[in-house]
């Protein structure tokens, strides 16, 4: 039996902070009857309100009013509803890491705009909003009160004297994972999972969890459909322990989705881990009760291997085997994002020499690798920095062979059963930026550039330009994705296996089908329809032509096929 909101709070209170459960809990509540009182009409945000999110920083687009005024033009100009949300990066006051070491969850960076230009976005679309809570930036109050040895932070931080217990911990830098500060009483070891300037949050404090919940309702109220929970699945610290995925993590997440859920005004919550495939997908929970969506992390990788491999035999193993969290959680399915393409989460999907193979593709275009620290201090390929058109492209092929490709590879993501999401630079068909390496000084920077839209919007009225075929390609198959049915998170999907070089999907929902086919070879390829749907005739969605029962597809050529009803001409 589902527990009702107030027994599920009470029971994740309990598991994790048993000894001050029922003073945490009447806490809750307050804010909770608070946060309602101010929201008295009940508007839920559900997963088939999600058609499509956009990934973008504030400040990508680049003109003359404040960056997130520039962005609220651009889409409403360019983009109209192809997608509905948009993820805004951390566009609070920062540090370091582009956002990432928040020095103010509550405030926005002036460079960005202002609270009102954020209202302003949210009239048109759904917004993400980052949850920055594993961590802090050291030059926030928060750290500095520690400094001070001020009794408000007291404890908010984890300290420890030596290093004796933290061999096993996880490791997703090759940085140390303690931090030496100088404070009022003498100098502290405090824990920086990611960097020195990103000091890691005390959960075992419950002052700090009630801390962060007050930052979580307060995003809702400013307008965030959906929270993104980063690097959630470092939290909790337990010496002795990997410090990653531990249980209590995981009741944390399952308070926050109780909590949410328990909301007038709610947001829908999507986990950020970087991780092992079968380790990311634990943030379903039951499907009911931990994160609303996932990001994918295993699919951009998977697609790059497919592509090198021009074979789709991985890929079809990995979707058919795909766990299906049900039709209160989903996949958020992606393929470039501001940080790079991960390799951890091919771990148990390819050999470690498959692996090499996608780390000297991209080497040999250009990209830059990042690495991890094991636990016995050796070092391995962490991510691929690299933009995603690049990854793929091949230096023997011309621009539209490598165009069509890098669609061919958005073709098959964004039909496939979850909720799609696009990286601004991929939607511009963006290159490597590797004079940001340069002027930022680390990997990440390569997939960051940022865009004058006045170049922008001349590069977009040039039909003949890679930014407009890439842009109005991917902008059509939102819009269709849109419009089926067959394709939504709710679909079913099953891979049909007919040539090892080809992708083939068929998505269904009650009465309605489409066949994705996406050839992944240079070479051009013939399938016989009728042998694998026996429909006879089709359309393609992406161009409205009629189709018989052989296809031939040119080399990296792809369709999204719906049947047709009746006898259909074709010329």
């Amino acid at each position: 039996m589902k527990m009702n909101k107030d027994e599920a709070i009470y029971k994740s209170l309990k598991k994790v902070y048993p000894n001050d459960v029922d003073d945490l809990f009447d806490a809750l509540q307050r804010k909770i009857d608070c946060f309602n009182g101010k929201h008295k009409q009940c508007h839920k945000t559900k997963l088939e309100d999600i058609n499509g999110i956009l990934i973008t920083y504030a400040d990508t687009l680049r003109g003359e009013a404040s960056p997130l005024s520039v962005l609220t033009d651009f889409l409403i100009k360019y983009c109209g509803s192809a997608f509905n949300t948009i993820h805004i990066l951390p566009f609070f006051p920062y540090s370091s890491d582009d956002g990432f070491s928040v020095i103010d969850y509550k405030k926005i960076d002036p460079q960005y705009g202002n609270w009102e230009d954020v209202e302003e976005l949210s009239k048109y679309y759904h917004l993400m909003f980052d949850a920055v809570i594993n961590h802090i930036s050291q030059k926030s109050d928060w750290f500095q009160g520690f400094l001070n040895s001020k009794t408000d932070y007291e404890d908010f931080f984890i300290e420890l004297e030596s290093e004796e217990g933290i061999s096993q911990v996880t490791r997703p830098r090759a940085t140390p994972l303690l931090t030496s500060f100088e404070t009022k009483n003498g100098k502290k070891r405090v824990w920086t999972t990611f960097s020195s300037d990103q000091i890691d949050l005390n959960y075992k404090n419950p002052k700090l969890l009630l801390k962060i919940i007050d930052i979580l309702l307060f995003y809702i109220e400013k307008g965030a459909s959906l929270i993104r929970l980063d690097a959630i699945g470092y939290l909790w610290k337990e010496l002795g322990t990997s410090c990653i995925h531990l249980t209590q993590t995981h009741e944390i997440v399952r308070l926050f989705r109780s909590i949410v859920d328990a909301l007038n005004k709610n947001a829908l919550l999507i986990t950020e881990t970087n991780v092992p495939h079968s380790e990311n997908i634990s943030y379903f929970g039951e499907g009911t009760n931990e994160a609303h969506m996932v990001y994918n992390f295993s699919l951009p990788p998977l697609i790059l291997h497919a592509y090198l491999q021009q074979s789709s035999d991985v890929l079809n193993h990995w979707i058919t085997n795909l766990e299906d969290p049900g039709l209160e959680a989903t996949y958020f399915n992606f393929l470039a994002s501001h940080d790079g393409i991960g390799l951890m989460p091919l771990k148990g999907l390819i050999d470690r020499d498959e692996v090499d193979s996608l780390v000297q593709k991209c080497l040999k275009n250009h990209g830059r690798i990042s690495y991890k620290q094991n636990s016995d201090g050796t070092e391995i390929p962490y991510e691929m920095n690299i933009n995603y058109f690049d990854a793929l492209s091949d230096d023997s092929h011309s621009e539209n062979y490598n165009i069509k490709k890098f669609l061919g590879a958005y073709a098959i993501a964004i039909s496939l059963k979850g909720i799609p999401g696009i990286y601004i630079h991929s939607l511009l068909g963006s290159q490597n930026w590797e004079e940001g390496i340069q002027q930022h000084g680390h990997n990440r920077a390569i997939n960051r550039e940022k865009i004058d839209i006045k170049t922008l919007s001349h590069s977009l009225s040039d039909e003949m330009s890679k930014r407009h075929k890439i842009f109005y390609n991917l902008k059509k198959m939102l819009e269709v994705r849109t419009s089926q049915k067959s394709l939504s998170y709710k679909g079913e999907q099953k891979c049909i296996i007919e040539n090892h070089r080809l992708f083939i999907i068929k998505r269904s929902y009650e009465d309605e089908a489409v066949l994705v086919i996406v050839n992944l070879s240079e070479e051009s390829q013939v399938v016989n329809l009728s042998q694998i749907d026996g429909k006879g005739h089709y359309r393609d969605l992406l161009t409205g032509h009629d189709l018989g029962e052989t296809l031939r597809l040119t080399p990296y050529g792809f369709y999204w096929l719906k049947p047709q009803r009746g006898v259909i001409h074709v010329g």
